[in-house]
């Protein structure tokens, strides 16, 4: 399955042509770096590119300040870290080892740069991936979770870090390696905590904190003009940012959770032309936010909208749930959709304890061998289900109709008959959820007999049902009986995307009447952008 950043040995040395090193020497200036200094420190702002003409540079462990990685960097390589693109901070220290005069280009420069000449875009675009591939696969990060399986706070944070492909390292209470870290930075072993670094330690913890941390809100300001605000950060909405930085309109992509969307929560898409070997929808999407960030896009996240307004003077004001405001001469709406809570007793007191929206490798982890539940009868269901039989020791696909014909790809509900650790329960739903602080078991109801069972498990995964994420629009602009947003035709406009408000359009799962799938909605944001570039030009 295809994957971000390619082979990790391209990570190792892809020098820079000589043409690509004299615009760096225009653009930047010359520093030294007596040995032993720290040229950045995590938490840093990754405000610049650095090359390295003479010395050697090595990554440190911010925990016991030793050389974290046997390999370093010396002449004609480049520190950097896929956070550069969009103005983010450093996730590791780096030091030089001996006496070091590297060549530092301002950030917004660079960037410039990286627009004029591509092909020394493509080699740092390809060496920055390549080094998250591995900072994940490895767990590399400064940001590291104590007592991840043990509090629901701590485990909202890895589930934000690993869906906004966060490097980051978890261990049990109480183990060695916990040991270490608490005591690195005066901490107990035996609580639940985030550490970033040995200086900090998240007081209630939340996603909205590790981004501060990790510099995703950078230099964004309040009431803040941008040509375009793109409201969601699915493939829709990340396609529509890729446009917009390609035109060269100043756009901000705004997502609530993570980027992706609900297709990053897809542990395999098959049928999105190109990889024939599937992707997941993470790396589908992360790609297209690496190609966003390289013209320029910004991201906000985590950032909610709860309200949109016209202005006066003909801009929209979008204000973000604390408070904050951005200002657009159009928006784009993509929030896609949502699954539904079910009217199921206690559900919201098991969620994130038992009970899940997404099937990714972090909630696979809390199931593993264990008995595994997964409601609903759509493609994401199913493609749950198969991706959860890898760990689970079942995984029993709860389905109310009484076929999969009408709601699922023939291919997948094919292979899910076949698989003998899934077994599909045809006419049921789930009716009740039992536990203390955490999901031990669900009821099982037939649908039409109305005979109840009990089913041992601690994980329920509910994909069921899409409600449309519409509520922050204020009435702007025409809904359908079931909260989609209308277009084209149906409310008198010229374009299949634009609304009832002009300035405002809407791509992806939340459009009416759209196709629910990725690669339409990756079309619908890649075309929306030129209505876009016109009303915004006039």
């Amino acid at each position: 399955m295809e994957t971000i950043g390619r082979d990790l040995s391209e990570m190792q040395r892809i020098p820079l042509a000589a043409s690509h090193i004299a615009a760096l020497q225009a653009a930047g200036v010359e520093r030294r770096y007596p040995a032993g200094t720290f040229l950045v420190r995590a938490g840093e702002r990754a405000d610049r590119f650095v090359y390295v003409e003479a010395g050697e540079i090595e990554v440190v462990n911010p925990f016991t300040g030793a050389r974290h990685l046997p390999s370093t960097l010396g002449p004609t390589q480049f520190m950097g870290e896929i956070a550069f693109l969009n103005g983010g901070n450093w996730s590791m220290p780096m030091r030089a080892v001996q006496d070091t005069t590297v060549i530092e280009v301002p950030r917004r420069e660079m960037l410039r740069l990286m627009s004029e000449i591509p092909e020394m875009s493509d080699i740092v675009i390809t060496v920055l991936s390549a080094r998250r591939r591995r900072q994940l696969d490895t767990h590399d990060g400064t940001l590291v979770l104590i007592g991840e399986d043990d509090d629901r706070a701590v485990r909202r944070i890895a589930e934000f870090a690993s869906r906004n492909r966060l490097p980051y390292r978890s261990y049990a209470l109480g183990s060695p390696e916990a040991e270490a870290v608490a005591e690195s930075c005066a901490t107990r072993a035996d609580r639940p905590a985030v550490i970033f670094g040995r200086d900090v330690v998240v007081t209630e913890p939340t996603p909205d904190k590790v981004a501060d941390l990790l510099g995703l809100n950078y230099d964004l300001i309040d009431d803040e003009a941008f040509d375009v605000i793109v409201v969601g950060g699915g493939p829709a909405g990340v396609a529509a940012g890729v446009y917009a930085g390609a035109e060269g309109l100043r756009a901000l992509v705004v997502e609530d959770v993570a980027v992706g969307g609900q297709a990053g929560t897809s542990s395999r898409i098959e049928n999105y032309m190109g990889f024939p070997t599937g992707i997941s929808g993470a790396d589908l999407v992360w790609r297209g936010e690496v190609q966003a960030m390289k013209f320029g896009t910004r991201f906000a996240m985590p950032r909610r909208v709860a309200k949109l307004e016209r202005l006066e003077d003909g801009d929209f004001c979008a204000t973000f749930e604390n408070g904050q405001r951005v200002r657009g001469r159009a928006v784009v709406v993509a929030t896609g959709v949502q699954y539904r809570r079910l009217p199921i007793d206690r559900l919201e007191a098991f969620e994130g304890a038992g009970v899940y929206y997404a099937a990714t490798d972090i909630e696979a982890r809390y199931c593993r061998n264990a008995e595994t539940v997964v409601i609903g009868g759509g493609n994401s269901a199913g493609q749950a289900a198969m991706f959860l039989s890898r760990s689970a020791r079942h995984v029993r696909l709860v389905v109310r109709a009484q076929s999969l014909a009408a709601s699922m790809s023939q291919y997948l509900s094919s292979r899910l008959e076949a698989d003998p650790a899934i077994t599909i329960e045809y006419g049921t739903e789930v009716s009740a959820l039992h536990g203390d602080d955490r999901l031990d078991a669900v009821s099982v109801r037939n649908v039409a007999d109305g005979t109840v069972r009990l089913v041992v498990t601690c994980a329920v995964f509910v994909m069921v049902g899409a409600a449309p994420n519409t509520r922050w629009l204020s009435g702007l602009i025409a809904l359908d009986d079931h909260g989609f947003v209308l277009t084209g035709e149906a409310v008198g406009a010229n374009s299949p995307y634009a609304t009832s408000h002009p300035g405002i359009f809407a791509v992806g799962d939340v459009r009416a009447g759209s196709v629910k799938r990725v690669a339409s909605s990756v079309g619908e944001g890649s075309v929306v952008i030129s209505k876009v570039w016109d009303y915004v030009r006039r």
